[in-house]
């Protein structure tokens, strides 16, 4: 069964609940799942001025094609009120497949790996903290390495604002 790796990220709403919420889900699509802790980051590639986005990370075996898996990645993001009125828009939540096993897509709507990850360290540094071997299918470097020669210098911080 392939590892599957998710990027999840919201900046609009109770962003802790959105993150919580879809890790909970996922956690029943997704065996043996290992979830990140949760940073707080600032905007990137997005338009105009935003809040500071919740990011995290998980991975775990998913049964079915990449597709599948997409399709039911944005049915979550819908549930929780996900809306796309233009590219770089605030989110309630985005959950992006970074990768497939060492499986490479190219369809229509999913490229796997994921094309920009290796360049954004709100989604390195949540999943270096869970899979740092994890070996990019494409360029041979582990998670730990692309970190490591990350050129992204924005803000990333462990998260920890209790609940009540």
């Amino acid at each position: 069964m392939p590892l599957a790796g998710i990027a999840l990220g919201s900046n609009l709403g109770d962003r802790q609940s959105h993150l919580e919420a879809a890790i909970a889900r996922l956690d029943r699509i997704l065996s043996g799942l290992l979830a990140s802790s949760v940073f707080e980051t600032e905007p990137v590639d997005v338009l105009g001025a935003q809040g500071p986005f919740l990011n995290a990370a998980v991975v775990g075996g998913f049964e079915g094609p990449p597709l599948d898996l997409l399709a039911t990645l944005l049915a979550i993001e819908r549930e929780r009120g996900r809306q796309r009125p233009h590219a770089g828009a605030p989110r309630t939540l985005d959950l992006d497949l970074i990768f497939f096993g060492a499986e490479q897509v190219q369809e229509p709507g999913l490229v796997v790996p994921h094309p920009r990850f290796r360049e954004r360290r709100f989604v390195l540094e949540p999943l270096a903290e869970i899979l740092p071997g994890l070996v990019h299918p494409a360029l041979g470097k582990t998670v730990a390495e692309l970190l490591r020669d990350c050129a992204d210098s924005s803000s990333v911080r462990r998260f920890a604002e209790a609940r009540a």
